[in-house]
């Protein structure tokens, strides 16, 4: 089907409870035909007072050239006994501080483990000009702490705004191992959750008010959480949401054991639930889907469809809507196991840990933490994704490491290390963030410190980095920016592991059109 441009039918009700943030112009309708995505005559929201973000993810592309992002560094497992802290990074070629590190705000509680972030706000109150995208929500995946950051006041010096202690979180919702943020229309903030208290796996969600930030409960119906929990994504026209799985916190707190694999510990299913009912409505079983990590329907608030990595089994899979209203799933890429010698199994998986969709629904990208490659698939055939871009960024199987490569199926020889600035970088690409017109990607190399520690002692003892890789957005392409580094092994108390990234106004993994 073709996806295009317009206004949205008047036929199709609008969400209960959202903000007025939706009831904007320059919707998406649906064509029938199997073809791209391309812009009909501009239907852009002349908004003078409008809410955060966008009206569209198309207009989301014409937004500002990124300046600074906020990430995450952590100092779990690292030996150093300091707090986790929120980076502020200037990546503005013009500035004088490009490529360094302007700001840290330390926390103030130590071995919480920050992971991902989201925002109090977001492109779903586009049309709601009381709503503004002033608030950094961290959970913690240790210690379920929840840190509100204040980045609008002063946004190059972030400072704390509130602490929602795990005491709180246990008791209204009896969550805990927190994971993923999204705003939602309602003007909500909703986390998903890897456990209960007790480490075993309970994959709910904490909804927080996005105002006050105060605990509100559980977004899911009371007993209705799923067995296991790490990430979702929502996509109300469909009356739907769909949550992944990665494993139960006490399994994978101290690191991996492949043993917890065969005992069949690991999750390989997607959770689909009722949006409007808060329930679970269909398990999908993955067939070479272990380890279910990121999950991303396409952009196009209409579209049925999206891919989610999985990481142990290094695939993506497509999941889609049926004419029936059910959901199916089919593997549409295979990351093939390299046979090795000097590793933890004979089989070294690529690890696909985190993916992500161009704002235009072309470009599908994703990460081998293991192998030690990013890359590109055109995904104008959702079905058939094309193969466009392929890069090396570290990895186990450097040249000259302790692994050796004894059967491979994708290379005839083992990468180079790579060297960026003089700096031999450790560790392998991890999380991506794509900028707003999917010119550049930037990159950093920690996935959890407790398997960085297991997987890449070096990650331990020189820290991460950051990267930025320019992308051909015409013909698809990847080239390594060798003027970029953000090396984190050099911060003030030392090496430290840098995790997911966010920009200011928003990005393609942070925003969800309704």
């Amino acid at each position: 089907m073709r996806l295009e441009w317009g206004p949205r039918p008047a036929a199709l009700p609008w969400p209960a409870g959202m903000c007025a943030a939706g009831r904007v112009e320059g919707a998406f309708t649906l064509q029938s035909v199997a073809q791209p995505m391309r812009p009909i005559a501009s239907t852009a929201t002349k908004c003078g007072n409008c809410g955060p973000g966008y009206s569209t993810p198309l207009e989301a592309m014409k937004g500002p050239r990124e300046e600074i992002v906020y990430l995450p560094c952590i100092y779990r497992n690292t030996g150093t006994e300091a707090p986790d802290y929120l980076a502020t990074v200037d990546v503005d070629p013009k500035s004088p501080q490009y490529c360094q590190v302007i700001h840290r705000l330390p926390m103030p509680n130590l071995k919480d483990e920050l992971h991902h972030s989201g925002w109090n706000t977001c492109s779903s109150c586009f049309g709601d000009s009381t709503k503004s995208r002033t608030k950094l929500v961290l959970p913690s995946l240790i210690s379920s702490r929840i840190y509100v950051v204040d980045v609008g006041s002063e946004p190059r010096a972030p400072k704390l705004h509130k602490v929602i202690e795990p005491k709180d979180i246990h008791a209204k919702c009896e969550l805990a191992f927190l994971h993923t943020s999204h705003c939602l229309a309602s003007g909500e903030v909703m986390i998903s959750s890897l456990g209960d208290v007790k480490g075993n796996g309970k994959g709910g969600f904490v909804l927080l008010d996005g105002e006050t930030f105060e605990v509100k409960g559980t977004w899911e119906r009371p007993g209705g959480a799923a067995p296991l929990g790490y990430d979702f994504w929502y996509q109300p026209r469909h009356n739907v949401m769909i949550s992944t799985e990665w494993a139960a916190p006490n399994v994978l707190r101290d690191g991996f054991n492949p043993a917890d694999v065969e005992a069949g510990l690991y999750g390989s299913h997607l959770y689909v639930w009722d949006w409007q009912r808060h329930e679970i409505v269909q398990t999908l079983s993955l067939k070479d889907g272990l380890i279910p990590l990121e999950i991303r329907f396409l952009h196009n608030p209409d579209a049925a469809q999206g891919f989610v990595g999985c990481a142990l089994s290094s695939t993506i899979q497509r999941f889609y809507k049926n004419e029936g209203g059910t959901w199916s799933v089919e593997k549409v890429i295979q990351v093939p196991p390299k046979k090795v010698k000097g590793w933890l199994l004979p089989e070294m998986p690529g690890l696909i840990t985190d993916i992500l969709l161009s704002l235009d629904d072309r470009f599908l990208y994703f990460s081998n933490w293991l192998h030690g490659d990013l890359r590109q698939y055109d995904i104008s055939d959702p079905q058939r994704p094309r193969l466009t871009g392929q890069l090396f960024l570290g990895g186990s199987i450097v040249k000259g490491g302790p692994v050796q490569v004894l059967e491979d199926q994708e290379l005839k020889s083992q990468p180079e290390p790579l060297v960026v600035k003089g700096k031999r970088v450790a560790g392998g690409p991890q999380m991506i963030q794509l900028s707003l017109d999917g010119k550049r990607l930037y990159i950093t190399t920690s996935l959890y410190s407790a398997w960085d520690k297991q997987f890449y002692p070096d990650l331990i003892r020189e820290g991460s980095v950051m990267l930025q890789v320019d992308v051909d957005t015409v013909k698809g392409g990847l080239n390594l920016n060798p003027n970029f580094l953000v090396d984190f092994g050099k911060e003030p108390l030392g090496p430290a592991l840098a995790h997911e990234l966010r920009y200011p106004g928003g990005d393609c993994s942070s925003d969800i059109w309704i």
